[in-house]
């Protein structure tokens, strides 16, 4: 019995390391879990708050491009790759999704190499609540993200009609009505946009009923910094 009370005695430090060092371990993945769950959380929210800035940004342009209905030369620029968007600036929305997803310090600017879009960069509100692994307490995940507005269309303009010859007015015909010599014409149709999946717009001033949505005329996406 002696031996056996020995034996049982000499064996509880082990059992006592051995859950010590199990403890350690599980609390060392719970930290490095809380990391990883707290950089997907910080990454969602740069993700969301670039696309809100990008389709804000595209939604501005909208009564912008209803008042150029009848100029040709600005439906071109619009419609090519070099256009950087309007002149509003979009990125309050950034932050304002950014506060929604539980995230700040939000720092938003128009991208400035040739693109249109948004950068956003974040920190998460959250930092990590355990210190088992040095310098980790408290610590907050930050992230960026960057989302672009590209053109889903292309703009082609109306040709160019050749003026028909004067005629010679008849002064009998003329003196017999009273009708106005020179009544203003309506505004033609400046050129067409046509855009993925076959879809077609006739751009005419005079009628803008079956003008598409923004988000047929322009997608907008997440893309590598």
């Amino acid at each position: 019995m002696s031996r056996r009370a020995a034996d049982s005695g000499q064996a509880t430090p082990l059992y006592i390391a051995a859950v010590v060092g199990l403890l350690f371990v599980a609390l060392v993945l719970f930290a490095f879990g809380e990391a990883d769950v707290r950089r997907n959380g910080a990454q969602s929210a740069a993700d969301a708050a670039a696309l809100a800035a990008a389709k804000e940004s595209r939604s501005l342009l909208e009564p912008d491009l209803m008042s150029h209905l009848a100029d040709p030369d600005y439906f071109a620029s619009v419609f090519s790759p070099s256009f950087l968007g309007g002149p509003d600036n979009a990125c309050w929305k950034a932050s304002t999704f950014a506060a929604l997803n539980k995230a700040g310090a939000v720092r938003c600017s128009p991208l400035a190499d040739g693109r249109w879009g948004y950068a956003v960069s974040l920190r998460s509100d959250k930092g990590m609540s355990t210190g088992i692994v040095p310098g980790t307490e408290g610590k907050k995940a930050e992230a960026e993200a960057v989302a672009v507005i590209e053109p889903r269309c292309s703009f082609a303009p109306e040709p160019e009609s050749t003026p028909e010859p004067e005629s010679t007015p008849d002064p009998e015909s003329s003196a017999d009505t009273d009708e106005d010599p020179d009544p203003e014409a309506p505004a033609a149709p400046v050129g067409k946009v046509r855009c993925d999946g076959g879809r077609e717009w006739t751009v005419d001033p005079e009628d803008v009923t079956l003008m598409p949505d923004m988000a047929d005329l322009f997608s907008v996406h997440l893309v590598e910094n």
